[in-house]
């Protein structure tokens, strides 16, 4: 492979999406990737049906992200959710909008917006070569021209573009590759952490609770006995671990605490609508409207089947006895536990479970306007290397296209100067 204009190292969204762009711009471009095929980690997206972006103006779009969030203005400025849907769109991709504003895939298969970019490269001619990990970046005097891939075999280019992802996922290429590579040229790396991922707690589940989905909940995340922050919806017991939606939100906080020696708990609220003073009455309601209900069948009114002899055990209430025969005591602690039901947090699923990687490359040493290294010349980043990370919902993949846009189009407008001044 002769030298190339711009010469990017990952095929996932982001080095794709760089890549269409550059081509676009007039750049020759070819991509490097470890893996046999390109954008596994696309091809899984949300839940395997493609949740490539969400609808949210900027300023909300931008809330769900950590706190560099606003380093990713000037990509979305450059290309975002109605760029990218017209994008797929104009490449024979249709999409569709659903609850919270989440982009589909229209056909609920990710592995067609797979299909879709792959087409899209080699319709422009864009050299793809997999089953090809990069070993090194090719540094002189503190300017990158191109890599040395594991093999031994250099491949020279003008410009060079790190899209390797972070460690999310590792089965689809994620590795860490990419993060010591730009660490060895100088970068500091934010301790990479899983993000968005099930939840391990002291207490030991029972398997009846296995793959049990509880709705219309509230989990509150506490750091040292202090709430942190809260959500409300849908979370699950699933393999021994707190997951779901609500659960998988609060992750991202929850396991940096833990990471950094902080006591860290979870509190589920099951019947959040309610509070102790309501939830007490209706207790008092139930069992004078059902005269002679044991206690069995009183918890059967508040809970699915699934949590009754959960319940009964954490409680230590016996379920023949007559729920009127139930102390003050007794209906208070079946009150807290189901309103401030405690898990302690001890641990967190492993990197092949988290959706997304926390930590990457420091954005104060990159340039957000162009995506290019302020420590090494011709050296831009795009995507889940960064230290960015957000939400489900679309976020995450919006922000790897979209700062893989960037990078190409600024990759390709560099050269074009760079030609000018010659």
């Amino acid at each position: 492979m002769s030298a190339v204009d711009l010469l990017i190292v990952g095929a996932g969204a982001a080095g794709l999406m760089a890549a269409i762009k550059a081509a676009d711009d007039g750049l020759r471009v070819s991509i490097v990737e470890s893996m046999a095929k390109p954008a596994r980690k696309l091809g899984i997206a949300g839940k395997g049906r493609g949740n490539l972006t969400n609808t949210a103006p900027t300023a909300e779009f931008l809330k769900h992200f950590n706190r560099h969030g606003r380093f990713l203005k000037a990509a979305f400025a450059a290309f975002f959710n109605k760029d990218l849907i017209e994008f797929f769109e104009s490449e024979g991709l249709k999409t569709v909008e659903e609850r919270g504003g989440r982009v589909f895939v229209a056909s609920g298969r990710a592995t067609d917006a797979v299909r879709c970019l792959h087409h899209a490269i080699e319709r422009r001619g864009i050299k793809l070569l997999t089953s090809n990990p990069a070993r090194d970046l090719l540094i002189i005097e503190k300017s990158c021209h191109g890599v040395i891939l594991a093999n031994g075999r250099k491949l020279e280019a003008t410009r060079t573009l790190l899209a390797t992802g972070g460690m999310s996922y590792p089965l689809t290429g994620s590795t860490g590759d990419g993060l010591r590579m730009a660490k060895q040229c100088g970068h500091t790396i934010v301790t990479p952490l899983p993000a968005l991922v099930a939840l391990k707690s002291e207490q030991t589940l029972p398997e009846n609770l296995q793959s049990v989905v509880l709705k219309n909940v509230s989990a509150e995340l506490r750091i040292n006995g202090k709430k942190d922050t809260a959500e409300f919806g849908e979370m699950a017991f699933l393999d021994g671990y707190l997951a779901g939606p609500i659960i998988i939100t609060l992750s991202r906080t929850a396991v940096q605490a833990l990471h950094s020696g902080h006591k860290v708990e979870i509190v589920l609220d099951l019947k959040p609508a309610l509070d102790h003073a309501t939830l007490d009455r209706r207790l008092l309601r139930e069992i004078e409207n059902n005269r002679g209900i044991d206690i069995a069948g009183l918890i059967a009114k508040l809970l699915p089947a699934e949590l009754r002899r959960y319940c009964l055990e954490q409680t230590g209430l016996t379920g023949s006895k007559k729920a009127d025969q139930m102390s003050a005591e007794q209906r208070k602690n079946l009150r807290l536990w189901l309103k401030e039901q405690r898990y302690h947090v001890t641990g967190h699923a492993p990197w092949e479970q988290a959706i997304v990687t926390a930590g990457g490359i420091a954005t104060s040493e990159i340039n957000p306007n162009t995506l290019e290294s302020r420590i090494i010349a011709n050296l831009y980043f795009a995507g889940e290397i960064i230290d960015i990370d957000a939400d489900t919902g679309g976020y995450n993949l919006q922000a790897a296209f979209s700062t893989g846009w960037l990078a190409g189009m600024s990759a390709a407008q560099a050269i074009k100067n760079a030609g000018k001044a010659r």
